[in-house]
């Protein structure tokens, strides 16, 4: 329909030609009260904002020599935010001479991400990163 007839009916009806698509071809129009139109607008993406989940990333720090039972608190808590739906970044830190070591200590963080492997999924494998290795772990889908 052309614009101009478009209009004129718009206006015998007491209501606005509104723009629904201006890239398809050709662009889409609906005559409706814009001032209603715009209002369900914003009640949609307000309601599109209430349900999305931001994704936060809770970080874990290790050392090289902990010990078991440290391990363990913190496999349960990392457990504990990968269930909750957030992403847990694992950071082995290395002070003074443990830098020399830093090759033998990876195995820290493989037995950390093969613990939680039935719930979690490593998304960035282990990484050096100036005097600390990181590792990101994700929930399973």
């Amino acid at each position: 329909m052309a614009t101009k007839d478009a209009l004129k009916i718009a206006e015998e009806a007491g209501l606005d030609l509104v723009k629904i698509a201006p890239t398809a071809q050709p662009p889409v129009c609906k005559i409706v009260d814009y001032g209603k139109f715009k209002y369900e607008q914003t009640r949609k993406e307000k309601e599109a904002r209430k349900k999305q989940r931001v994704i936060e990333i809770k970080e874990i720090r290790l050392s090289p020599n902990i010990d078991t039972n440290d391990l363990n608190t913190k496999r349960s808590a990392a457990r504990k935010f990968l269930t909750k739906g957030d992403k847990v970044k694992i950071t082995l830190r290395f002070r003074g001479r443990e830098m020399a070591h830093m090759a033998k200590s990876k195995h820290i963080l493989d037995e950390f991400a093969e613990a939680l492997a039935d719930i979690a999924v490593i998304e960035k494998a282990p990484k050096v990163e100036g005097r600390s290795m990181t590792m990101f772990l994700t929930e399973k889908r």
